[in-house]
């Protein structure tokens, strides 16, 4: 896959731009079988993927459940360790790091899960939640270490008394918030949402929103947001890519893409969003069939056999990721 016109390489003059440079991402599971349980297949979860975000600049990342969109972020966390492909983050290659520099890189980026109440150690309090990560990668004092739990309660909205009580004590978007401090303990430069307001209610779902605007703001932060709500997506981010069985789509600032979605896919996804604003209504299509199995995707464009304007070419040769508008990126033979 070409690289994009928006990920500059990290050794030119301009890298200093990008904070996050994702380059030909795979990332493929093994499926074992028999007695002896060898390899029998791959689950190809995520599949030649590249992406970039500038500094202080988020991403939104979209697709149906199952898409890959998580793995991904996972990957650039070094949670998984990618089949092929590259990450660089400040312009260092962290596929290539291990041992304690990758946990001092790890410092940089922290990630935010779906559910905040799994993530919590429910033995520990709200104070020794976020106390942990200075106390294993500082050398601050006792007192220092409580007055920056203390700052972090009250940047997420918090009372200084919560540091005393137990993740169950709280409501939901009080736990998200628990989670937020403590991803913010180490000062990082990316954080990774993964479906971080989808679990909460609406009204609640506002709140850490605002709060995660604040939050970019106030600490220069750069997010990749992983989500399947359109709505959500729109409001938080500068960008949005659009994945769809492990492949990237679509990539555009999100004014394009929400105005003028040049992907058959993406125009399904946001034909079945709801729209707020009167007299912008979409027309509905409804996409036929079911999600191809990842284990075995089709060839060629792996959305050819549920797109409504699929022909042979679709089937046969897979589509490159290419500028088609000025910053609007799409994997479609339709261009």
């Amino acid at each position: 896959m070409m690289i994009l016109k928006e990920q500059v390489p990290a050794q030119t003059s301009e890298a200093s731009d990008y904070l996050l440079d994702v380059r030909n991402i795979k990332m493929y599971f093994p499926i074992t079988g028999g007695i002896l349980q060898r390899k029998v297949g791959e689950v190809k979860a995520v599949d030649n993927i590249s992406f970039a975000i500038k500094r202080g600049e988020t991403l939104g990342l979209v697709g149906e459940s199952g898409c890959g969109k998580s793995t991904a972020g996972r990957v650039i966390m070094r949670l998984y360790e990618p089949t092929e492909g590259s990450v660089f983050f400040d312009g260092q290659d962290i596929t290539k790091i291990k041992g304690n520099q990758l946990r001092q890189m790890r410092q940089n980026f922290q990630m935010v899960f779906q559910d905040p109440y799994s993530s919590l150690n429910p033995r520990m309090t709200v104070g020794s939640i976020i106390e942990e990560p200075l106390q294993v990668n500082t050398k601050m004092s006792h007192k220092e270490i409580r007055e920056r739990v203390s700052h972090l309660l009250k940047v997420v909205g918090l009372p200084q008394e919560a540091s005393l009580k137990h993740p169950h004590e709280f409501s939901g978007g009080q736990r998200q918030r628990i989670a937020i401090a403590r991803a913010l303990t180490l000062n990082p430069k990316l954080m990774v949402l993964d479906e971080a307001v989808s679990a909460l209610d609406v009204s609640i779902q506002a709140q850490i929103i605002n709060l995660l605007d604040d939050l970019r703001k106030e600490f220069g932060l750069s997010y990749l947001f992983i989500s399947h709500n359109l709505s959500v997506v729109k409001h938080v981010s500068d960008k949005v890519g659009v994945m769809y069985l492990g492949r990237m789509v679509e990539i555009a600032p999100k004014s394009q893409l929400y105005s003028a979605p040049l992907h058959p896919y993406t125009e399904s996804l946001l034909s079945a969003a709801p729209e707020p604003k009167r007299g912008l209504k979409r027309e509905r299509i409804v996409l036929t069939g079911d999600v191809p199995n990842p284990a075995n995707p089709p060839s060629g464009c792996a959305f050819h056999t549920r797109c409504p304007k699929a022909f042979d070419n679709c089937k046969a040769i897979r589509p490159e990721l290419r500028e088609i508008m000025p910053q609007q990126y799409v994997a479609c033979h339709l261009y």
